[in-house]
Parts: structure tokens; sequence; C-alpha cells
């Protein structure tokens, strides 16, 4: 008997690194079939979220069943994340971001002087120049010369009648989103400071709703996985109750390296950087049939315009427009735009200033002027 016990044991040591495989697999099986739609839900996010190209390529040599797997996963709905959490890439690409987005870096702050605006209008129709000076594009997406056309974004009519009707929606995916001087000041958030905006744009004659509706907590947890589903189905009830809407803005905080610091000044006044977010409902192998977007030529019209605007009136003002590949709400009406302002590191003044000139530019795209 003690023969056969040792013998055993010797068998059971030689025979552990297998043994603990087909333990772990025969785990992730038994997970898999008792909680088979939240494992599905997670692998989703995954697969949208981290390297899913790098993936792709791997598992083409490791195990096609793997792949098919991920092809059958459920793709209806958005993540929920700001593009400030869902950075795909880091190390090189988000040093190229913040290049890009900036002029001049400082450990502590970055400044932009509002020196006069560096955009040749005329130049606009090379797309190699439209995309040195207005965009940036993420690796989640693509846009060639035939989706970003200037001279359409000219052309395109956006302006709208002022009355006193609700005509702008203002509303924040991420309202728990919260400014330097937070928690000393309590009203230091995003939604204090589109309260700001919705007073500045009715005392310019608009009709304006202001959700302050939060879509970012779950059972009293922040929770983001599920803000922009939960958004779309808030502002789809407002919408349907205010058809006289017809421009929708979501309003949000970036999120940068503590080192940097995101102002200008306007009017002699310390000012966050804003920065447009378009969401294109495409990868750089094709549409996202799921996410079909019939506004997206004219949210890319909107920012582009508003983008101009700000170079002329208030140069530095605003970062590049950043290209992603989901849709991020932006389907539900043509005048739809997701606006960044400024980051955690700035001031909760610096971001209330920002909206001063931010309803100038929009006033002036939607008066067409």
């Amino acid at each position: 008997m003690g023969r056969r016990w040792t013998y055993f044991k010797w068998k059971l040591k030689r025979k552990r690194p297998m043994i603990l495989g087909i333990t772990g697999l025969l785990t992730v099986f038994c997970v898999l079939l008792k909680n088979h739609e939240a494992i599905k839900e997670t692998m989703s996010g995954l697969y949208f979220r981290y390297g899913v190209y790098a993936a792709e390529a791997v598992m083409k040599h490791w195990s096609p069943k793997v792949l098919d797997y991920l092809d059958q996963l459920p793709k209806a709905r958005e993540p929920g994340e700001d593009p400030a959490y869902e950075r795909v890439m880091a190390g090189v690409w988000e040093a190229q971001i913040l290049k890009e987005n900036t002029s001049t870096q400082v450990k502590e702050q970055i400044i932009m002087e509002t020196s006069g605006s560096s955009i040749i209008r005329e130049k606009l129709a090379d797309y190699d120049y439209l995309m040195k000076e207005f965009y940036m594009i993420h690796p989640s997406t693509t846009a060639d010369d035939t989706l970003l056309n200037a001279e359409t974004f000219f052309n395109m009519d956006l302006s709208i009648k002022r009355e006193e009707n609700p005509q702008i929606l203002i509303y924040h995916t991420h309202s728990q989103e919260t400014f330097a001087d937070y928690p000393q000041k309590e009203d230091a958030t995003i939604v204090g400071v589109g309260a700001y905006l919705t007073e500045l744009l009715e005392e310019r004659g608009y009709g304006v709703i202001h959700d302050t509706t939060v879509y970012d907590v779950k059972n009293g947890k922040l929770d983001r996985s599920q803000a922009y589903t939960y958004a779309l189905e808030g502002i789809q009830g407002i919408l349907q109750e205010n058809p006289s809407i017809q421009v929708v803005l979501d309003l949000h905080r970036d999120g940068v390296e503590e080192g940097t610091h995101l102002v200008t000044e306007v009017n002699g006044k310390p000012t966050a950087r804003i920065m447009f977010f378009n969401g294109t409902s495409q990868t750089p192998d094709g549409p996202i049939e799921y996410l079909p977007n019939p506004n997206r030529e004219a949210n890319l019209a909107f920012s582009f315009q508003m983008q101009l605007k700000a170079e002329e009136h208030y140069p530095g003002l605003t970062r590049k427009i950043y290209l992603k590949g989901l849709r991020y709400n932006q389907h539900v009406r043509a005048r739809t735009a997701l606006i960044e302002v400024g980051a955690q590191t700035n001031t909760y003044a610096e971001a209330l200033n920002a909206m001063e000139p931010l309803a100038d530019i929009l006033c002036r795209v939607l008066d067409g002027t």
C-alpha cells in the first residue's frame, strides 16, 4: 500500500502542470456555464478596449475556436467609458496625443498663447493639411478624404432660429467628473459647468434643457460600464417629449497626466482648453453595422465648424478634434457634439471660464455667422 501511495505521489508530481491546466480549464468552463452572459459581456468589453488587433494576430496561430467565440460575442451595446478612460494603447501613443494636442509642454503647466490663428483656410482642401491642423485619429478608427472633406463641412447649413421652445439639450454621460478644487468646492463638477453654459445660452435667447440625471452611478457606486446605454435611454425620452430640440451636447471633463495643465488665456482669464470629440461608427476594417449613425457627416461638420470658429476668434482655446471608432450616442441629432472641458488638473473657475467662449462659438455656428 505504501509503495502504491509513493508511486501515486510521484506520478502526481510529474503530471502537476497538466493536472493544473485541466483543473483551470474545467473551472473556466464551469464559470462560463454558470454565468455565461456576464462572461460574454466582460469579454466583449475587453475585446474592444485592449489589444484587439495584436490579440487576433496571436490567436490566429493559437486557436481558431477562440476567434470564432469572439465573433459570436454580443456587439449591440456601446462601452460606457469616456474617451479619457478608453485608451487602447499606452506609452508612445499617449505621448503622441499629448504632443499633438498641446503646442508647448512643461512639467507643471501647459499654456497656449492667443497670438493669432495659424489656420490657412485656403489650404483646408488639402487632406494632409486638414489632418495636421485639425484632427487626431485613434487607432480604433480610420478617416480618409471621403469622410473628412472641408468643402462639404463648410457648405453644410447648421444654423437654427432662436426661440423659447427647447432647442438645445445639455447632458452629462459622466456626471461624476470633477475638477482640481473638488471636494473643497462641492459644485466643482462637470454638471456645474453645464449649468453655467445653460445660463449663458439662455441669455442669448435659446431654449435650453439641462439634464442633470446621473448615468454613471449604480447601486451607490461609480459605474461607467453602462453609462452610455443609460444616457441614451434618458436623452431619447427627453427628445421624444421635446421634438423641437435640434442641438445635443454631451459635456465631459477629460483625464490627463497629473503634471499636465490644459489652460489658455481668454479675455484676461485663465481658461480650460476644450476638445471636440467625434465617434465615427467604423473601425479600420469598415463600418460598425450595429452602431449606425445617419447623422455622422453632420456631426463631423458641426465639430469642424466650431473648431474653425474657435481658431478664428479664440486661437489656442481648442485642442485637435479627436476621432474614435464607436458612436457615443451622437446619432440622435445632426447637431450633436461630445465636448471635453479641460481635465482633472484644471480648476473649476478655469472650466467655467471656458463656457463663455464656447457659448459664443456655438452661437456663431448656430446663427450661421
